[in-house]
């Protein structure tokens, strides 16, 4: 490898094996670290368990100055911050559930340049306390991180807009700043199709990227879809699925909180040990699941997605998914949970009979986000007849409850441009009572995972070509009639 020869380069392999205790990089991480080494915009799509995490911790490590790690969870954030605090590395984390004097604490950690890494929601980074200490000329920041940014696209104009303005961070900052300071921007997901690699690169102005992108294709990983015909075969085909895997590390992906309560209270009932593990329980709580399952306590856990990103499981044999992902894009994260020893690993999706009426579980579930969704866009779209054609965030979020949602939805269209992640300008004032939200792009996630729940062709291969992959869609024809792992090729 030519990055042998340099000494920054001799000093990460040092790093590597030194702290994380591994041999030598796998592709393609050296190329990632090298290219945040050089202080250059990142866009990284590698699949679950690739090690997105040491690529970006490591050069925070060997730079100068504050690296700003931008994520969707607290779970998540705990779950790295954790392991980097056990190596004595200086990391720390953001989140409002903090008691006020570890808050203090660690602002002051800040304020004194002790710490490397940083850790923080969207939320968290753009409230003023936070940013106010940021934007100190004295404070250096040297690269801003975005890990899981899918959420960008999935969530930056519903329930988290803050997501929206985070392109305004960097000119913000280093409006701030000396002189001549650099501040690169690095974006890390597991889980990009084209259309949203161009949203991310978009909405944080990253500046000539450098793309790594990565198949998330797993020879390993056996995929399927079964039929439930009713609530109860639905619950007795599960039994059968965990009866059939004694002993075997795995997932029951759900998709509220309410349902993995309830099934984990009933498969409890029934003599199994598992947990309910959601965004609702406390850091402990999750903690303690957390730790039951990676040392096989909890053979298995009831979750919604917010279980998983950053947890570090590698010999998971499976994941059932009980009710259907809404998005593509949370199937492949969740499945990717599963196998990432190499080894032999399924997934399983249970589907409601497609006429919906013997259940009609899978339609109703889809129906109602799907309202929640069309509820908040015409609350969204009346606000847009009020707001000021120019002001500030702040001040019009106390005049008009839920503006930021308004605001983050013309952002998406292109009418909106955030002068810093405070301050925004209506480009065409005249246009915003008019604006309609294009339920298009709703339409079309919907529509994607109907279609590779139902198609009669290689699953993976419908799976390479979503995300971008034709090429790699293409080399599995020549083996037989498809992938030889998935329920339409065995």
């Amino acid at each position: 490898m030519t990055h042998s020869l340099s000494p920054d380069w001799q000093q990460a392999r040092s790093v590597l094996q030194q702290v994380w205790g591994y041999p030598d990089f796998r592709s393609p991480q050296a190329e990632i670290i090298q290219t945040l080494l050089t202080g250059q915009d990142a866009l990284v799509v590698m699949p679950t368990g690739g090690g997105k995490s040491i690529c970006f911790q490591l050069p925070a490590l060997m730079r100068r100055g504050l690296t700003l790690v931008v994520s969707p969870l607290v779970a998540l954030m705990e779950n790295q911050v954790q392991e980097l605090c056990q190596r004595r590395l200086p990391a720390a984390l953001l989140h409002s559930e903090l008691p006020s004097h570890k808050r203090r604490q660690i602002l002051g950690a800040i304020d004194q340049q002790k710490l490397r890494l940083l850790y923080l929601s969207p939320e968290t980074l753009l409230s003023l306390p936070v940013w106010e200490r940021l934007c100190q000329p004295h404070l250096m920041i040297s690269r801003l991180v975005l890990d899981e940014c899918h959420c960008l696209t999935s969530w930056g104009d519903s329930f988290r807009p803050a997501y929206r303005r985070l392109g305004a961070v960097r000119p913000a900052l280093l409006h701030h700043k000396p002189p001549g300071t650099r501040l690169a921007i690095a974006a890390f997901t597991a889980t990009a199709d084209p259309q949203t690699q161009e949203t991310i690169a978009q909405v944080l102005q990253l500046d000539q990227p450098q793309k790594f992108l990565q198949s998330p294709y797993r020879s390993n990983l056996s995929l399927s879809v079964k039929i439930a015909w009713s609530p109860h075969n639905r619950q007795q085909q599960l039994l059968q699925f965990i009866r059939q895997r004694p002993g075997k590390a795995g997932l029951v992906y759900v998709r509220s909180r309410r349902d993995a309560e309830a099934l984990a209270q009933r498969l409890t009932e029934q003599g199994y040990s598992t947990a309910a593990y959601h965004a609702g329980l406390g850091a402990a709580d999750r903690r303690s699941i957390e730790e039951d399952w990676i040392s096989d306590r909890l053979p298995f856990v009831i979750c919604t997605s917010a279980f998983g990103m950053g947890v570090n499981k590698p010999n998971v044999r499976w994941v059932l998914h009980f009710n259907v992902p809404m998005l593509l894009s949370e199937y492949i994260q969740e499945v990717g949970r599963a196998g990432r020893d190499g080894k032999p690993a399924e997934a399983l999706t249970l589907i409601s009979e497609p006429t919906g009426w013997l259940d009609p579980s899978d339609r109703q579930r889809q129906q109602f986000f799907q309202a929640q969704f069309h509820k908040q866009q015409q609350l969204a779209q009346s606000l847009m007849r009020q707001i000021p054609a120019q002001g500030n965030l702040q001040d019009v979020s106390r005049q008009f409850k839920h503006s930021e949602i308004a605001l983050a939805l013309l952002h998406s269209a292109g009418q909106l441009e955030w002068q810093d992640p405070f301050n925004y300008v209506i480009r065409s004032p005249q246009l915003k009572n008019s604006f309609q939200r294009s339920p298009q792009a709703t339409a079309h996630a919907a529509q994607a995972i109907r279609q590779y729940l139902s198609t009669k062709n290689c699953r993976w291969r419908f799976l390479l070509r979503a995300f971008g992959f034709p090429t790699e869609a293409d080399q599995l024809k020549g083996k037989g009639k498809g992938c030889g792992h998935c329920d339409r090729c065995v």
